[in-house]
Parts: C-alpha cells; sequence; structure tokens
C-alpha cells in the first residue's frame, strides 16, 4: 500500500511559481510511476506530468510543458512539480498519484492511489 499526501498549494498572481510536494509512505516507492493531475469544477480530472521510477522519464500534457516540472526522490519518497508562469487556467485542485506504468500513463484508470488534493488558485 501507498500513501500520499501533499503539500504546497496556495494562492499565487499570474506569473508567479508554486512548487507542489507529494511526500509517500510504503516500502516499493521506486517501483511506481508517479503522476500529477488537476480537477478544475465542472471538469473532469486531467493528467498534468508524470515521472517512472527506475529511469526517471517523465511526461508532461501539452498544457503545461515548458512551464512546469516533474521530479522525484526515491529516498525521501517524494515527489514534486515545480510550477513556474502561472496561468487562471491552472487553477484547480492538484493530485498526486502512483500506479504501474503502462502507455497510458495519462489515464486516471492507470493509477491506484491518490492523494487527498492540494488547491492552487491563479489569479489575473
Amino acid at each position: 500500500q501507498v500513501q500520499l499526501v501533499e503539500s504546497g498549494g496556495g494562492l499565487v498572481q499570474a506569473g508567479g511559481s508554486l512548487r507542489l510536494s507529494c511526500a509517500a509512505s510504503g516500502r516499493t516507492f521506486s517501483t511506481y510511476y508517479m503522476g500529477w493531475f488537476r480537477q478544475a469544477p465542472g471538469k473532469e480530472r486531467e493528467f498534468v506530468a508524470g515521472i517512472a521510477g527506475g529511469s526517471y522519464t517523465s511526461h508532461y500534457s501539452d498544457s503545461v510543458k515548458g512551464r512546469f516540472t516533474i521530479s522525484r526522490d526515491n529516498s525521501k519518497k517524494m515527489v514534486y512539480l515545480q510550477m513556474n508562469s502561472l496561468k487562471p487556467e491552472d487553477t484547480a485542485v492538484y493530485y498526486c498519484a502512483a500506479g504501474t506504468y503502462s502507455s497510458s500513463y495519462y489515464s486516471p484508470q492507470m493509477y491506484h492511489h491518490w492523494g487527498q488534493g492540494s488547491q492552487v488558485t491563479v489569479s489575473s
């Protein structure tokens, strides 16, 4: 079992930066593919970024590519999402998730474990 706890959300002006952190428990953290998703009111949960456990290969949605950076520290069982050049449309609840890697890494169905979510609000 893996338990995930996000932190680091908040209110920021457009153009600003935030760093989300996700703390994981469990002995097999390094074997999981870790993803960040977000969900805005009235919208479906969408993939933001993901990172593999061993190769550290990362993936990004087109909407955040070049602005967000995902990273992980397996020794600390932590995953991070550095968000720069934030836009009002980035406003959402951000979720950390863990799953077994497949080519469907962008689909919420691939992930077995989810955090409680962290609110990010970007004002214009």
